[in-house]
């Protein structure tokens, strides 16, 4: 996600041309109405109906669905996005932070990817690498705090998924091994590194390379709550002209059983997807995996099975990732091409790849979001699509059509905050004008909690103040709750089908009571709320008994 490889992506196609919360405010302020959940309802007409009063619902809105993933990529690497500039202080590198997640909270996305393990380095106090030289500016120097426990614990405080991003061969992005720290292991292992295009890599061919990867991955996942273990598109690197990437003397020793070179590679990334998967899992099993790769597999002029385009670049055969056989062989649990072009773009058309990888997680538990190019929006050195501000929110319009997409990743959060030509807003006013959950992965396993008690919900000075309890049993209590609010003393049955009447997502704070302040209640109109739990996996509860504010 450099800038350096995308723009090889640019020009090698031009080149070929917690618990939900629900609250409802009507009723007497001490009367509770009970509320049906959508799996209450009896599915006696498109929309569903409610069992108890026979009344059909309406086809949920497209337009504001309850579910979506919705996250922003934040970038280390060369400081694209965070921290903005190597050596700033502790406090300097908080409160950036902390203006990001900010951003994220502003445009209603449920979740932060984060770029944690750039260069073969680490953001946290790690026994496998150094610190990263992203932070201080000095490879291996301690920054004065445990980078990654803020960046996770400030996430969920705002209930966003915290996404893990690691590289896993890059080790530096200069081709001198002086230049890492002393004690770092490409320096105690010279034999694992290959210097290509000015870059350092790992091997992939070396088994002990592989292990070590995972071992140092593994070591955030076990030591932090991350939600997500997440890939970019670096796997072996980006063909950089005619230079060779020089692991001949690697594939003679680890090869045998692979008369193609190519496909020996390819089995070295597959090891890694493979094994590293299973070990999450292992260690946590609600950790979930995902991969963002470059967004086309095969050429259909390479492989019948391809997708319709002419990409200059290809995963199966220059990065050795056969990104499709993840899917299928469901290591993963989400994959999220990066479809970083334009609508009718004629080497790459957005509006002909997301159909293709509609269809390939189609029927697989594997969820499909869809890498959004923010960075190509207002840009000059782009495509003239991209100087029409209302580029990329066509591209939701058109995923509504695609059920299999379950959501968006924003390239990067500088760009999201720059928010050129207006076009982030005008995406979020299409599309994003209510929060959304995110989606439930079943085949992570989980339950939803129990369904939650509302308490009281009454007009003060500061809000409309909601108190609830969760009465769970400590393994099943919520991780989040989702609030509802319907205007009014009534609240409608049918009301939780979409994201209408969601008014926010909150963490669980600690103990069986929990509250709430919705800051934008009108003092003098009523409300009715209602309450649900999440758990860690976004399992929802039965909405609990609506509750009544009144001015």
């Amino acid at each position: 996600m450099l800038t350096s490889r995308i723009h090889l992506q640019r020009l090698t196609l031009v080149a070929v041309s917690a618990v939900a919360l629900v609250a409802t405010m009507a009723a007497l302020p001490s009367a509770a109405a009970p509320v049906a959940s959508s799996g209450e309802r009896a599915a006696a007409a498109p929309g569903g109906g409610d069992s108890t009063t026979g009344k059909v619902c309406p086809a949920p809105d497209p337009a504001t669905p309850k579910r979506q993933f919705r996250a922003m990529w934040i970038a280390s690497v060369v400081n694209i996005d965070w921290p903005s500039r190597q050596g700033l202080s502790v406090a300097e590198q908080k409160a950036e932070y902390l203006r990001l997640l900010d951003e994220a909270e502003d445009r209603r996305l449920n979740g932060v990817v984060v770029q944690i393990r750039p260069t073969a380095d680490a953001f946290w106090p790690s026994p496998y690498e150094p610190w990263s030289e992203w932070l201080t500016g000095t490879p291996g120097q301690d920054p004065g705090y445990d980078p990654l426990a803020f960046l996770v614990g400030e996430a969920h405080a705002r209930n966003l998924e915290f996404h893990a991003w690691f590289n896993p061969y890059r080790v530096s992005m200069q081709a001198d091994p002086a230049h890492l720290a002393p004690d770092h292991p490409a320096r105690q292992h010279p034999d694992w590194i290959v210097p290509y295009g000015g870059k350092l890599y790992y091997n992939p061919g070396i088994p002990q390379v592989r292990r070590f990867v995972e071992d140092a991955i593994l070591h955030a996942v076990k030591n932090y709550d991350v939600d997500a273990v997440h890939f970019d598109d670096y796997f072996y690197p980006y063909p950089v002209g005619t230079e060779q990437f020089d692991d001949e003397a690697t594939y003679q020793e680890y090869g045998a059983g692979f008369p193609d070179k190519a496909d020996w590679r390819r089995n070295n990334i597959d090891l890694l997807v493979k094994e590293l998967s299973v070990r999450i899992k292992k260690a946590k099993p609600w950790v979930k995996f995902g991969i963002s790769p470059f967004a086309v597999w095969r050429n259909i002029a390479t492989d019948p099975e391809g997708s319709d385009t002419q990409a200059g670049v290809e995963t199966f055969d220059d990065l050795y990732a056969d990104t499709r056989r993840w899917v299928r062989e469901e290591w993963i649990d989400y994959i999220v091409p990066q479809v970083y072009w334009n609508i009718g773009f004629a080497p790459a058309d957005y509006a002909k790849l997301v159909p293709w990888w509609s269809a390939e997680v189609d029927g697989r538990d594997v969820q499909l979001f869809v890498g959004q190019a923010t960075y190509k929006a207002g840009t000059s050195t782009q495509d003239p699509a991209w100087s029409d501000p209302r580029e990329m929110t066509r591209h939701l319009t058109f995923n509504r059509d695609h059920p299999q997409v379950a959501g968006d990743i924003y390239f990067s959060a500088k760009d999201v905050i720059a928010d050129r030509l207006d076009n982030m807003s005008i995406l979020v006013a299409d599309h994003y004008a209510r929060p959304a959950l995110v989606p439930e992965m079943r085949q992570l396993g989980g339950r939803a909690p129990d369904q939650p008690s509302l308490v009281s919900a009454e007009h003060t000075d500061e809000g409309a103040r909601l108190s609830w309890k969760d009465t769970s049993s400590a393994h099943r209590r919520a991780t989040s709750y989702a609030v509802y609010r319907f205007d009014g003393d009534e609240s409608d049955p049918c009301g939780f089908d979409d994201a209408g009447n969601l008014l926010t997502t909150v963490r669980a704070g600690s103990g069986t009571k929990q509250g709430f302040v919705d800051t934008t209640a009108d003092p003098g109109r009523t409300y009715t709320y209602a309450v649900t739990g999440l758990d860690r996996l976004h399992h929802e509860s039965k909405p609990s008994e609506g509750r009544t504010a009144r001015p």
